[in-house]
């Protein structure tokens, strides 16, 4: 596949991971005190460093379930691919790292006629990187068909008035595809056969790009087929996927009940900062810890215990809200590779990273949400990062006011599972916590 000179972006990108490999410890600003809650986290930019990180699939072990639009559907008797009656539209959901872009790019390129010398498959990410993460998949899978091309139209991507583009895929944003399909008319939205909406809860949260991806598929013809994917199937994107995807067959994961059986857990009664780090360290000294995420809640207190840490002999990564993508992707690579053993952060890595040597998730600070209440599911995410692939996991909680002791509280009775105290300066009750 001739490769378009946007995509030439992707190994730009991939040049400014490398370039930051010897990324470690990051001092943050004093002054930066505000909580990922305050943050807002970017989800457009955690889709991203996801995409950055995952080389490999995931395993999961979630039940898929299948919604028919059609009760009549081949699909409970079916004895042949003729009589799937295939295209139909779909709306998958899966986390990422279960090869959702490579299901649609696959749908594209099987739609496609080389021959055809004008755009045929059209796909949306909310983003300009996201957008080229997807060209570089469709590149790859598509290197055999070399007559097959790609277009990118993103902001930038100048072409002349009046011009019509010949590559059989356009991949972009919405707000500059539509300004190719309807002001400019760089596209003919009657020719397209496939449209996807990749990264569909990142679209919602995107200001604009629902209206936009909405009226870009009001000009695309009825026997079009639509195809959208989403990491979540929250009420905002089941809404967003009626507007955009008529009769979908419907491929999602059953939500079932999250289990800590494999981690243990306890609480530390501390009285100060200090106090937390002191117990921290009688921790390291007690037992064996392959490797260990820490939890902060701001980015000032991630930046000080990192730095604590360093200066006690431990090889530390920070990774917070501040960096950007390409640098978060490099810390965390260097710490899956066991380059750093303690990895300190914010909510910005609660979710999403597998490494399988974790073996001690710490709460230096208990997650709470903007009001001040116990954040349960960051609480699931955040220890669910030990614990993983069937392995017996550890997760200490740091308890240092009355206020957190009732935090801690609030989580036990919402999982129902006792969190026991320890005593940190108590060598043996460490050690038998380690077996």
């Amino acid at each position: 596949m001739a490769t378009d000179s946007w995509a030439l972006a992707v190994d730009e990108q991939e040049a400014a991971v490398k370039s930051v490999s010897d990324f470690s410890v990051v001092k943050t600003s004093t002054s930066a005190e505000k909580t990922d809650e305050d943050e807002k986290e970017d989800r457009a930019a955690q889709s991203l460093l996801n995409k950055l990180i995952r080389s490999n699939l995931v395993d999961n072990t979630n039940q898929v379930e299948v919604l028919q639009r059609d009760p009549n559907s081949p699909l409970y008797s079916v004895k042949s691919f003729e009589e799937l009656r295939l295209p139909q539209n779909l709306i998958a959901q899966s986390q990422s790292g279960t090869g959702k872009t490579a299901a649609f790019v696959l749908a594209m390129l099987s739609r496609v006629e080389p021959a055809d010398r004008h755009p045929q498959c059209l796909c949306l990410s909310p983003t300009y990187e996201l957008a080229l993460q997807t060209g570089k998949v469709i590149e790859q899978m598509g290197k055999f068909h070399p007559e097959l091309k790609l277009a990118y139209a993103v902001r930038g991507n100048k072409l002349e008035r009046g011009q019509k583009i010949s590559e059989q895929i356009v991949i972009g944003t919405p707000g500059t595809v539509l300004d190719w399909c309807s002001k400019l008319k760089f596209i003919d939205p009657k020719k397209i056969k496939v449209f996807v909406l990749d990264e569909a809860d990142v679209m919602i949260a995107t200001q604009g790009h629902q209206d936009q991806s909405i009226r870009i598929q009001r000009m695309l013809p009825r026997n079009c087929q639509m195809l959208l994917f989403s990491a979540t199937f929250e009420d905002s994107v089941w809404k967003f996927a009626q507007k955009v995807v008529p009769d979908p067959n419907i491929i999602k994961l059953k939500r079932e009940e999250e289990t800590l059986d494999t981690i243990k857990q306890y609480y530390v009664l501390c009285n100060n900062r200090d106090e937390k780090f002191q117990a921290l360290c009688n921790l390291y000294g007690a037992i064996t810890i392959a490797q260990a995420m820490i939890f902060c809640h701001t980015r000032k207190t991630a930046s000080w215990l990192a730095a604590e840490l360093s200066k006690e002999g431990h090889q530390v990564a920070l990774l917070s809200g501040e960096m950007v993508v390409e640098q978060r992707a490099a810390v965390i690579e260097r710490f899956r590779e066991g380059k750093e053993k303690v990895l300190v952060t914010t909510n910005v890595c609660a979710r999403g990273i597998d490494v399988e040597q974790v073996s001690v998730v710490i709460n230096f600070d208990l997650p709470v949400d903007k009001d001040g209440n116990p954040d349960n599911e960051t609480y699931l995410h955040r220890i669910g990062r030990t614990g993983r692939f069937g392995k017996r996991g550890l997760a200490v909680n740091m308890v240092d006011s009355k206020h957190s002791m009732n935090i801690l509280n609030r989580i036990q009775e919402h999982f129902n599972k006792k969190i026991e105290r320890l005593d940190t300066d108590d060598l043996d009750e460490i050690e038998k916590i380690a077996n």
